[in-house]
């Protein structure tokens, strides 16, 4: 089946594939437009990433992060094709989607995201719990409350050890988050289960934690995570993670319960991907206006491009690489040679948990605290795509810090993930390959 032809009077077609901060952001670009888009992605919505933790913690709805794409697309005049990219005709300019459909394009942006990087260690991948989509914030949360529903009811050894393998941004909101849980909800939302035999511990192979920070905000967050209660390890590097086991690289172990991996993430090992240029993590080598090298009407943007300079794999370098692909596109078809592409580091900022956070902004101001929670949690309220959702997570956010020594703030219920089902196996096998 083949579909994606230019109609008479029509501007160039333009496919999009992800409908993650970069894909959307091209799409907005590209709007006003003669161009044809057409989004691609294998889910029917868009995931606020940095929000995952706080699903993952049952803090948040999975629907609080998730946006429809037809609605993005309406705006966009856009055309939406729920699907997932299966192979490339570069040459023919044509991309094959795995229900056998073809979409052809004049130009391309390959916005597809990224999966988890395990570095080999043996066991991570079969062993332990990812958190880079929505499907994964499920599943760690479903994990979660099925460990501690065990205990509560004396099914299983009272003792919990979770183990949290990377020290970035992730690893830290998660390991605060689940130490604040531990600490403040869990004697009234599970009376019975031991809060003293629940262990959070944090693996990272760096001398510090938060790395791309600087060394007064990285000992902050390290006391942070200290004073709730978290074991932090580092210059530590995992040998093997087995069924209720951590073994490092001197020989030692731990037990753990629950693994997750949230040290590194890498380009998607898919079949369509085999033919273009790669560089660092696998991801697509792309020149400096972020063109494909050798294909000058592919731009590859986000997570999954290695640009040069490296930039940070964060939502702001992801938005600005969707503006500058659509914005070098509208110059190809105004016959314009194309611009360099210039990262304009705005800073960084990541959250420890309640009234705790680091900000860094480029023009040299630095927060810690609760001025910094507050900056991060305006911030994520604003990057949020519809206004229920920006309504509804900072209704069950403000709740989960304002109720949770009441037993509140945990969210139960919510979606379940049936990992016996195929359909199931079949969508945790596409989002670990990195589409959308």
């Amino acid at each position: 089946m083949r579909s994606g032809k230019r109609r008479p009077g029509d501007g160039p077609s333009v496919l999009v594939v992800g409908g993650g901060f970069a894909g959307l952001t091209a799409l907005n670009t590209l709007a006003r437009s003669s161009a044809q888009v057409t989004l691609v992605d294998r889910n029917v919505y868009s995931t606020f990433q940095p929000l995952l933790y706080q699903v993952a913690t049952a803090g948040l709805t999975a629907s609080d992060v998730a946006y429809p794409l037809w609605s993005v697309t309406r705006k966009t005049r856009a055309q939406f094709r729920q699907g997932e990219l299966a192979s490339l005709d570069l040459a023919g300019r044509t991309a094959r989607l795995a229900d056998g459909t073809e979409l052809s394009y004049d130009y391309l942006i390959l916005a597809t995201g990224v999966s988890a990087n395990f570095y080999g260690v043996t066991g991570a991948q079969e062993h332990s719990l990812s958190l880079y989509t929505r499907r994964d914030a499920i599943a760690l949360r479903n994990r979660l409350l099925a460990e501690l529903e065990r205990r509560a009811s004396g099914e299983a050894d009272p003792e919990l050890d979770i183990t949290i393998v990377g020290g970035g941004a992730t690893g830290v909101e998660l390991a605060g988050t689940l130490a604040e849980l531990r600490n403040i909800a869990l004697p009234v939302a599970f009376p019975d289960v031991d809060r003293a035999k629940f262990r959070v511990r944090l693996i990272e192979t760096a001398p510090a934690l938060l790395t791309p920070y600087r060394e007064r905000e990285r000992d902050y967050a390290r006391q942070q995570l200290a004073n709730r209660g978290v074991d932090v390890f580092l210059n530590t590097t995992i040998k093997e993670i087995a069924p209720g086991k951590v073994t490092l690289a001197d020989g030692s172990s731990h037990r753990s319960d629950v693994a997750v991996w949230a040290a590194g993430i890498q380009a998607p090992d898919a079949p369509w991907n085999a033919q273009l240029p790669r560089s660092r993590g696998g991801r697509i080598a792309v020149g400096p206006d972020l063109r494909v090298t050798g294909h000058d009407n592919v731009f590859a943007t986000g997570d999954v491009c290695a640009a040069d300079p490296p930039q940070p794999q964060l939502s702001a370098p992801a938005i600005q690489h969707g503006k500058h692909a659509g914005e070098q596109i509208l110059r190809l078809m105004a016959g314009q040679p194309t611009v360099p592409f210039h990262y304009h580091d705005k800073g960084i900022m990541a959250t420890i948990g309640r009234r705790s956070a680091v900000v860094e902004l480029s023009i040299g101001i630095r927060l810690r605290g609760t001025i910094a929670w507050l900056a991060w949690l305006g911030l994520h309220l604003f990057y949020l795509l519809g206004g229920r959702n920006r309504v509804v997570t900072l209704v069950n956010l403000s709740w989960r810090y304002l109720s949770w020594s009441r037993g509140g703030g945990m969210i139960v219920g919510d979606d379940q993930v049936d990992d016996d089902s195929p359909a199931d196996r079949a969508g945790q096998a596409a989002d670990q390959r990195g589409q959308g």
